[in-house]
């Protein structure tokens, strides 16, 4: 069984992703890094030390070890595969040292901030036979897989029109969202989330047509943006959204016949049992979605990636294609990504 490691004792990796790599069983958990003085810039003797107590609650509650600095973890011959979440603005330097050292890469998303950055990994990746999985976990909750079938039955008709929007209240001011330089931004945070679900939406073809980006005074990123995506068939995804909003995680398909409307699409926890509402003329039903665990899940895609050569390879893919969507938006919107 490989050995998988984690960069930095994070929220979502104590909460979310060891709970669920306990149920994957497809790693042995190794430990979990704090960072040295020199790997983690402004850190002050204070903050390194609370996040030692961190990680120390990762050991008392899973195991494993506590590895000082990013590096000894990743070079060291105990671990196979690093765990990646930390803020978006690090993933590609520290996801080019884990390369470096032939380590497989599970990374929060995005998986960069940059189209160029991204390309440049999976091309390293691709030479050296290692996986590279981005983190968009509800790609593989089974509720899309329903809903889907819903579609496809026919009984709400063709579809006409998808509107997908994401969306949340203002977070901490030291929130790492708010911060450039880290890699924040409503468009790489909450703006990734629907432009991957459109894509599996549209299809292959589905390119972006409208791209707005929306400013607010006293913050350095941007903080709420909208989106349309058009595929070959003319079938339209809008898009909306931002991180200083009243909490959104939309669904809304649009058909001839009906239309079906569904509130957690991105963000159902494991367990969770999300419903659907289906309404035709002035019927309306609600439907009940399959409950899941997709970071499990995700974490199960992943190990996939290391074994089978072409999921590896479609999995490459699959990240470029985000990266690109993401380019382009940059592109429409006149984003200047090197603008601090």
């Amino acid at each position: 069984m490989k050995r998988i490691g984690i960069i930095c004792p994070s929220e979502i990796a104590f909460r979310r992703f060891l709970p669920a790599l306990k149920e994957a069983e497809c790693f042995e958990y190794a430990g979990v890094a704090v960072a040295n003085k020199d790997e983690f810039d402004g850190a002050t003797d204070e903050i390194l030390a609370k996040e030692r107590v961190k990680a120390q609650a990762f050991t008392d509650s899973y195991g494993g070890k506590i590895y000082e600095g990013y590096r000894n973890l990743i070079e060291s011959g105990d671990i196979d595969a690093v765990y990646l979440p930390l803020p978006p603005g690090l993933h590609y330097q520290w996801a080019k040292v884990a390369l470096n050292a032939r380590k497989h890469i599970f990374v929060e998303k995005p998986c960069t901030t940059t189209f160029a950055n991204t390309q440049e990994l999976l091309q390293e990746a691709d030479s050296k036979n290692l996986a590279v999985h981005e983190n968009y976990m509800f790609a593989f909750h089974d509720q899309l897989k329903a809903v889907n079938d819903i579609i496809r039955s026919g009984e709400i008709g063709d579809v006409r029109l998808y509107r997908i929007s994401f969306g949340f209240p203002m977070r901490a001011q030291n929130d790492f969202r708010y911060n450039k330089s880290l890699g924040g931004g409503a468009l790489l945070d909450c703006g990734g989330y629907t432009f991957k679900y459109a894509s599996m939406l549209l299809g292959p073809t589905a390119k972006m047509k409208y791209a707005q980006s929306n400013d607010i005074d006293g913050f350095g990123v941007d903080m709420y943006g909208s989106a349309a995506l058009v595929n070959d068939k003319g079938i339209t995804a809008q898009l909306a959204f931002g991180m200083d909003h009243n909490y959104k995680c939309e669904l809304e398909v649009w058909c001839s016949k009906g239309t079906l409307y569904t509130n957690r699409i991105l963000t159902a926890p494991a367990g969770f049992a999300p419903e659907v509402v289906i309404r035709k003329g002035n019927e309306e039903e609600k439907r009940t979605l399959p409950a899941d665990d997709a970071f499990k899940k995700s974490i199960l895609h992943f190990c996939k990636c290391i074994e089978y050569t072409n999921t590896r390879i479609t999995n490459y893919e699959t990240l470029l294609r985000q990266a690109q969507l993401v380019e382009q938006f940059e592109q429409l919107a006149n984003i200047d990504v090197n603008k601090a």
